[in-house]
């Protein structure tokens, strides 16, 4: 016979506050779907860009892969900058709408296409008309991550108290609104920009950007506070004339915008800059070490700069997705299937499908295993996601191997590859997002969320350098022969980051401190 219990009022209360525990903030929702189309807009025009450059203004593949690797090597540096802005003075919720707004004009700017470069008829190059506006609406596209990309990010770390168990589950949640608009895009805007026209593509990639914003901004009450500014009065004080605060630092990113413009297409300029940021920035951090009285807060921070530096070698193997992988798609694999023959953009969306099917599964993954006491740290899963890119740039190895002479490499292995390339992604970048919220003293949080952008940058930077300068054309050999050399030592690159990491965990774990 069943036996039925009743529930008092006080256990009732208590049910309902532990249910209302293992369900994420709402805020996370907000941020998800403002991210999921800023993405959107994002990944859409890196499905095309590649091929444009190649194509509408006719660079060669080295000049293709540098101006490739400036733009998003600015595109991962100037969050440090946009997130020292939010820190201390204009707030998440500003710093987000200014950015979103940047990146609607940027976008929409892409649309301009002006007259395709070509060839005359004394062989020379004629530039392309709309090739000044093109720089232009990149560097707005820029500095508007700039501003969007580091603090949206940081908003959902606020939304958790430091050690909730759902951190990392709700980031890995986060991430997977990220890479379904960059499914969607890679897709739609791949689809229609190479079988419509590059205008359609970029212009749809606007208008992504356009509804995240009007997401962001209709959903503020869920956020709990977390993205107004920190000083109201400083924001708002005159500096010069009527000019506040806040005007100038808007007056500043403009400024930005017109210098980018001048050295997106110098790829050492960009280099430099790069260089003076990095140097700059761990002169910075050692004064806050020396400064910083206590030795848990020191060595919180020793551990982020290494784990940010770990993710770097990551990086710099992963990003050759939207160059070289992509022209690997377009020159030397077999797309048709089902006689049907299938855009090479459109391998983009593969990694962001991968991670929408598998992200829930990691994150139900994570929170089983530290229930039951067997989740890997933090160092450990850097060392597994090293380990599997370089596992995916061998299955790309592994084709080349097999198709003989000439023949097209079978899809099956560049599908493969983004296979690993996500399983690893998945162990390091939303762990690596969560594990700054983590380990940064709260007043810096922004500034070390825009220097793990800052190694994505430089990551950017020489995964270009490694892909131009291993082109066919610079090597004189075959695109098989160079892809087949390219890909040979970003395995190898991957495989060392993998055994150091490992080698530094135990180390890793004892600067944690009570961070798993």
């Amino acid at each position: 016979m069943e036996t039925r219990v009743e529930l008092t009022e006080a256990d009732k209360v208590d049910q309902t506050l532990g249910e209302a525990n293992l369900a994420h903030p709402k805020g996370l929702y907000v941020c998800f779907f403002t991210e999921m189309w800023e993405r959107f807009s994002f990944y859409g025009l890196k499905a095309l860009l590649i091929f444009y450059l190649t194509d509408h203004f006719l660079f060669s593949d080295l000049e293709a892969a540098n101006i490739f690797g400036n733009y998003f090597a600015l595109v991962y540096a100037l969050p440090l900058v946009g997130g020292v802005l939010a820190d201390r003075y204009l707030g998440g919720k500003r710093a987000v709408t200014f950015g979103a707004i940047l990146l609607c004009l940027g976008h929409f700017g892409m649309a301009f296409e002006g007259q395709a470069a070509y060839i005359d008829d004394l062989g020379n190059k004629v530039e392309s008309t709309g090739l000044s506006m093109f720089y232009l609406s990149l560097s707005f596209i820029i500095v508007g991550v700039g501003f969007l990309k580091p603090n949206i990010s940081t908003i959902v770390g606020k939304l958790y108290d430091r050690n909730d168990p759902r951190k990392d589950a709700g980031f890995t949640l986060f991430y997977m609104g990220i890479n379904i608009g960059a499914a969607l895009s890679s897709i739609v805007c791949g689809y229609v920009g190479t079988q419509y026209g590059w205008s359609y593509g970029f212009g749809l990639a606007g208008f992504g950007m356009l509804l995240g914003l009007v997401v962001f901004l209709g959903g503020q009450k869920h956020l709990k506070g977390f993205a107004e500014m920190p000083d109201k009065q400083m924001l708002t004080e005159s500096l010069w004339w009527r000019f506040t605060r806040e005007h100038l630092i808007y007056a500043f990113a403009i400024v930005m915008v017109m210098l980018v413009a001048l050295v997106i297409g110098d790829h050492q300029v960009v280099g430099g800059l790069l260089g003076f940021s990095f140097v700059a920035i761990a002169v910075w951090l050692v004064w806050y070490c020396i400064q910083e009285v206590s030795l848990e807060v020191r060595q919180k921070l020793y551990a982020a700069v290494s784990l940010v530096m770990m993710s770097t070698v990551f990086f710099l193997c992963f990003l050759q997705s939207g160059s070289s992988m992509n022209l690997f798609a377009d020159r030397v694999t077999d797309r048709v299937l089902f006689g049907v023959e299938i855009p090479a953009p459109m391998f983009q969306s593969l990694n962001a499908i991968f991670i929408i099917l598998l992200a829930p599964l990691f994150a139900k993954s994570w929170q089983w295993m530290i229930q039951k006491g067997v989740a890997p740290s933090t160092p450990m899963k850097f060392a597994l996601g090293l380990l599997q890119v370089g596992l995916g740039f061998l299955a790309l190895v592994m084709g080349l191997a097999f198709s003989k002479g000439d023949q097209q490499v079978a899809m099956g292995w560049l599908v493969l590859a983004y296979l690993l390339h996500t399983t690893g992604e998945l162990c390091i970048s939303p762990i690596g997002l969560s594990m700054i919220t983590k380990l940064s003293a709260g007043k810096i949080v922004g500034l070390m969320m825009g220097l793990w952008f800052l190694g994505s940058a430089i990551a950017e930077y020489i995964a270009a350098l490694l892909a131009g300068n291993s082109s066919a054309e610079q090597l004189g050999l075959t695109q098989h022969q160079s892809f087949t050399l390219l890909y040979t030592d970003i395995m190898w690159i991957a495989f060392a980051g993998a055994a150091l990491t490992l080698v530094l965990t135990p180390l890793l774990k004892r600067w944690m401190w009570d961070v798993d």
